[in-house]
């Protein structure tokens, strides 16, 4: 995509403005990115194939990437985070839109979708962040049984480091290079998404980033009582769950999700981990241009 037809633009909302970026034309399609550390950029350019499918609309959540400008972590909750999504679709002039969310994004895009399904006319989830307490405490579990030593060893020198606590960008990429290795294992891909991750975070803004991710996930994962799914039973909308085989997070958590949703599909890509949209990039597009009648 041509950098040349993507519209940026700042978006008012309560206490922020959300940094957005479209393309396309047609019913919007908004996508919600993961971290929850990070902004939009990682999601690029692969995602933009669906473009020719929607009006495809990014954008950077309060306190992260460029929409950063004047926001203390201790503004950043679920709720508003929700509260920013609703108003992102007031600003887009439709009473519903195509909601996609990548792995944290997931989470927002479920939660979202259980309060306001009036609101969500088809719903993607990629790669999603499980959607219970007990599927977090299953990810940790798995994640400590799964993840090489190696890599352990690494997490943990570098997490030690003057560097990486004061936000390094350097720094930051040693640990995300060792923290997703086991799930994207080709290195050029690797050098490729960790090269994206920080593209538009100062170290100021990493350590800000850091501590939003804290603060959101003491309300959800790390609370006993953290359970999407009877939400998703309730809902009455077109939903794909599409996640890989190889995924960080236990396949079956995306099971469950599409368990609970009517008429949900999930489809399990071969061959590839957690950034599906990276290293099958024609197939995801493909799957998420079905679930919109795009063909």
């Amino acid at each position: 995509m041509d950098e040349r037809e993507v519209r940026q633009a700042f978006v008012r909302v309560d206490g922020a403005r959300l940094f957005v970026a479209e393309l396309g034309a047609g019913p919007p399609l908004v996508v919600v990115h993961g971290g929850p550390d990070f902004d939009h950029a990682y999601l690029r350019p692969e995602l933009d194939r669906l473009a020719g499918a929607a009006r495809l609309v990014y954008y950077d959540q309060r306190g992260r990437g460029r929409s950063s400008a004047g926001v203390r972590p201790t503004d950043v909750t679920l709720a508003s985070e929700l509260r920013d999504l609703d108003a992102l679709i007031t600003h887009l002039g439709v009473p519903a839109a195509a909601v996609l969310g990548h792995s944290w994004g997931a989470v927002l895009a479920m939660a979202y979708a259980a309060r306001h399904s009036e609101r969500v006319s088809h719903l993607a989830l990629l790669n999603p962040a499980p959607a219970s307490r007990a599927d977090w405490v299953l990810l940790t579990e798995s994640l400590e049984r799964e993840r090489p030593a190696d890599d352990v060893a690494r997490l943990a020198e570098v997490a030690a480091t003057p560097a990486y606590r004061e936000g390094d960008a350097a720094a930051e990429a040693d640990y995300y290079r060792a923290h997703f290795r086991m799930t994207l294992r080709r290195p050029d891909l690797l050098d490729e998404l960790v090269g994206r991750l920080r593209r538009h975070f100062t170290a100021d803004g990493v350590l800000a980033a850091r501590a939003v991710e804290e603060r959101l996930y003491d309300e959800t994962c790390r609370t006993d009582g953290f359970d999407l799914l009877p939400g998703l039973r309730r809902l009455a909308v077109p939903t794909l769950v599409l996640t890989g085989e190889h995924d960080l997070i236990p396949v079956e958590t995306a099971a469950r999700i599409a368990g609970a949703v009517p008429g949900a599909r999930l489809a399990v890509l071969p061959g590839c981990g957690h950034f599906t949209f990276l290293e099958r990039p024609d197939d995801v597009a493909a799957e998420v241009r079905a679930l919109l009648g795009a063909g």
